[in-house]
């Protein structure tokens, strides 16, 4: 699985204008083999910046899904929310992978919170 961040500048007086860009784009990434995570907004104070966050289960599905931007009528309409408003300043995209809770294995620690010695220690303190 890859996760693609991506975090926006946008423009503080065009918020209503970007959440209908992200609404628009959360819908296509879930009907196109993806997982959006959701939007992060500016919540509180003067700020310009968002967030958002989407998965697909691998990045040869991610670049099929890429293949639909400029070609599919729906993606040429979030995209042109965006361009028509000017919601967006700039943007920048990273890639990454998931650590989710699902991955993480139980602890070898005991009940009280002692580490459990693992069998390397146990030879170097012999």
């Amino acid at each position: 699985m890859i996760t693609c961040v991506v975090d926006y500048t946008i423009d503080p007086d065009q918020v209503l204008a970007f959440e209908r860009f992200a609404s628009a784009w959360m819908n296509l990434v879930n009907r196109h083999g993806g997982q959006h995570h959701g939007y992060f907004l500016p919540s509180e104070g003067a700020s310009d910046k968002a967030l958002a966050l989407f998965s697909f289960p691998s990045l040869a599905a991610y670049e099929d899904y890429r293949k639909l931007f400029g070609v599919d009528p729906e993606f040429i309409e979030a995209d042109r929310i965006r361009d028509e408003s000017r919601c967006v300043v700039r943007y920048e995209r990273t890639f990454m992978r998931p650590l989710l809770p699902s991955d993480v294995r139980p602890s070898r620690r005991s009940a009280v919170g002692d580490a459990a010695p693992s069998p390397h220690h146990a030879r170097v303190l012999r």
